[in-house]
């Protein structure tokens, strides 16, 4: 019986998936051009920020900054751990910095294209996406606020930790600064993955209702309810198909640049085509999110008893009105 439970999840998810392709070849010239096109500027600035950021003026002083917040929190910063975290959260700082009017025009615009027409019985070729911009854009902002404020969380996790560590047992073994670090990226990266998951499908929310901001997020934390360990699932291949484009960007195209070995235009448009890829996977991952979503939204109707289900339409509707 647990082992049948156990699997339910990737069940799921292997159905999501699977559905999500076949959404995408059903209607991949929608999907291939208006789609790509408008997360083409995301994907291309965000692959270049990624590679040449750590090279720029612009990345040692977060790192600077970081090292010493570190210090005065009492971290072993000198630490390999430390080390690599400063280095990762300094990065990310600064392409979501740099990124984020490319984040908050092409990226939501991709994501309402998309949305909009999947909201139809069948795919259209021509979506009203403009209707679902509004909401997107004031859920994005609240996601960033609500991302700034788990890695405050982290921080603090952290914080708490190596300093109850440090007053208890000291931290001058090696082996237990190791398994402090090890405990808190675990715990960190929980609290990341599933801060993520709930700001991914507020924004299908966010679209699909349009419904904006706060109310979003609210609704994707009672909707991922019992349903976080299908909603990894998802999220993990998706993650893993992005990070590879990121890789093959790295060693095709930023390799090549500075061991100047390839000419200058074909290298930019194999740049040009790896970043289509990169597109291409926003608007795939979009794809399954939806699905996700629609799923969700049937297991909730289902487990209701036949006899409730008006009553809990009603109760939805009057608590939509009370709210707004």
């Amino acid at each position: 019986m647990e082992d049948y439970n156990s699997s339910i999840p990737m069940q799921r998810t292997t159905k999501i998936i699977r559905k999500s392709i076949f959404i995408f070849l059903q209607n991949y010239q929608f999907f291939t051009t208006t789609a790509v096109f408008f997360a083409f500027p995301f994907a291309a600035s965000f692959l270049l920020l990624q590679s040449f950021i750590p090279s720029s003026s612009f990345f040692p002083i977060i790192y600077e900054r970081l090292h010493l917040l570190f210090d005065a929190a009492g971290f072993p910063s000198s630490s390999e751990f430390f080390t690599l975290l400063n280095s990762k959260i300094s990065q990310t700082i600064a392409i979501s910095f740099l990124v984020f009017p490319f984040t908050i025009s092409s990226f939501l615009f991709s994501k309402a294209s998309v949305i909009e027409s999947l909201n139809h019985s069948k795919p259209t070729q021509n979506p009203s996406f403009f209707s679902s911009f509004s909401p997107l854009l004031l859920t994005q902002i609240c996601n960033s606020l609500l991302i700034i404020s788990a890695n405050a969380t982290c921080f603090t996790v952290l914080f708490f930790s190596f300093n109850l560590v440090d007053y208890g047992f000291g931290l001058s073994s090696p082996r237990l600064i190791l398994l402090c670090s090890a405990t808190g990226a675990v715990i960190c990266s929980i609290i990341l993955a599933n801060t993520l998951i709930i700001c991914n499908l507020a924004l299908v929310i966010s679209g699909t209702e349009k419904i904006g901001g706060y109310m979003a997020i609210l609704k994707s934390c009672i909707l991922i309810r019992g349903r976080t360990a299908t909603a990894l699932s998802l999220a993990v291949p998706v993650s893993l198909a992005l990070a590879a484009v990121e890789a093959l960007f790295q060693y095709r195209i930023v390799r090549a640049y500075y061991q100047e070995k390839t000419d200058f235009f074909s290298l930019a448009f194999e740049g040009i085509f790896i970043a289509y890829m990169y597109s291409i996977l926003l608007v795939l991952d979009t794809i399954v999110s939806i699905v996700f979503y629609r799923n969700c939204k049937t297991d909730e109707v289902r487990i209701l008893p036949i006899q409730d289900r008006d009553e809990h339409i009603v109760l939805k509707i009057k608590t939509a009105d009370s709210v707004f």
